[in-house]
């Protein structure tokens, strides 16, 4: 199959993970929160064992002097991307202040700025699957997966934040599937990008992933785990980011 069906099927995919939130929907909120917690700890393995373990070595097998520093200095502007597009839209004025509070959320608006912010985040995850499957098969699995990973706890959030905003279940549903379909659109422009450049596309969004995911774990996603200070978590987190790891040291023997 074409890499580029590839890429939209993977993309479809991570979008179905919208659907999440349903699943978490007559739970009570503990076991919601320790279910996210599994998630996110297998999300960080799966993030960073992708980065270190997929993207680095394809990123520099082949590079040397200007062109190694190059790519470090694209990873390092890939963390730097992420860090300024979340501080935008967490900021005072911005599409996802209050995703923190913690208390009770009235206004329906609110629904509609989440979603927005969502589909942001949503577009960029499709241009780092368009072009993970554009530069490799193996790229495009691993990426896939990890970006599928750290979705799940987000949306299960985001559906949580959208019905106690006021929306119905079907209401909440049909707007996070609308959020999730803004992937496709980011995974078509590094398609339509890559058919015009296809090895400047490859050489520049690549090293941006790398960097992105990077952030994404150790900015958002770890923090979140160091709130449970029990030796029980500590195992059991331990546990959960290795086995992240493993998998996608699994996933280098795939061809």
């Amino acid at each position: 199959m074409s890499p580029i069906f590839l890429a939209f099927l993977s993309v479809a995919a991570v979008g179905a993970v919208s659907l999440a939130g349903l699943l978490t929907f007559s739970m009570s909120e503990l076991r919601v929160r320790r279910l996210a917690t599994f998630f996110v700890s297998f999300a960080v393995g799966a993030l960073l064992g992708d980065t270190f373990i997929h993207l680095v070595p394809e990123i520099f097998a082949d590079a040397r002097g200007p062109d190694a520093l190059r790519a470090s200095l694209l990873i390092l502007a890939g963390m730097l991307l992420f860090f300024i597009v979340e501080k935008l839209l967490r900021h005072e004025h911005g599409l996802l202040h209050r995703h923190h509070h913690h208390e009770p959320i009235a206004r329906p608006e609110l629904a509609g700025v989440n979603i927005l912010g969502d589909a942001i985040h949503n577009y960029i995850d499709g241009l780092l699957i368009g072009a993970s499957w554009l530069a490799s098969p193996e790229l495009g699995i691993s990426t896939t997966l990890a970006v599928l990973l750290h979705e799940i706890p987000q949306e299960i959030g985001d559906f949580g934040i959208l019905i106690h905003s006021g929306l119905t279940v079907r209401q909440a549903t049909l707007l996070n599937l609308g959020s999730a379909a803004v992937a496709i659109l980011g995974t078509a422009t590094a398609i339509v990008a890559g058919a015009v450049a296809h090895e400047r596309v490859i050489e520049l969004l690549v090293p941006v992933t790398a960097g992105g995911f990077v952030y994404i774990a150790t900015a958002d996603l770890i923090p979140e785990l160091q709130h449970d200070r029990t030796l029980r978590a500590l195992f059991v987190q331990t546990a959960l980011i290795s086995g992240g790891i493993v998998v996608m040291a699994v996933l280098t023997f795939i061809d």
